[in-house]
């Protein structure tokens, strides 16, 4: 944990934050600033400040935060009409909260990437 970190903050319940899902690795919580009907947020518990410093044994966790997206999107109902994962790494790519995290985003057609 770092004790300057919203999205630690927001794990130990410091930060209020309507929470959708929880385990004792992960927390998934609605983005406050919504790109699409549903834009929930996926944490792992561990503070991880940026994907670049991933190390081989985070990659159960990384795992662990995918599922828990494909779980949501079923539970969200957006897994037949289609959904994306989002991971941004560092300010030129968007990122603006220095702890990992991955965007599951969808109910509306999303524009094309590539």
């Amino acid at each position: 944990m770092s004790q300057d970190c919203l999205f630690c903050k927001i794990a130990n319940k410091e930060l209020p934050a309507e929470i959708i899902y929880e385990d004792e690795n992960l927390v998934a919580f609605q983005d406050i600033h919504p790109q699409a009907p549903v834009h929930i947020l996926l944490i792992p518990r561990k503070h991880i400040d940026r994907i670049n410093n991933l190390s081989e044994d985070d990659a159960y966790l990384m795992g662990l935060l995918t599922l828990a997206a494909r779980k949501l999107a079923v539970d969200k109902g957006i897994d037949k009409s289609g959904y994306r994962i989002l991971m941004n790494c560092n300010a030129h790519a968007g990122q603006t909260v220095f702890h990992i995290h991955m965007h599951l985003l969808g109910g509306k057609p999303l524009p094309h990437l590539g």
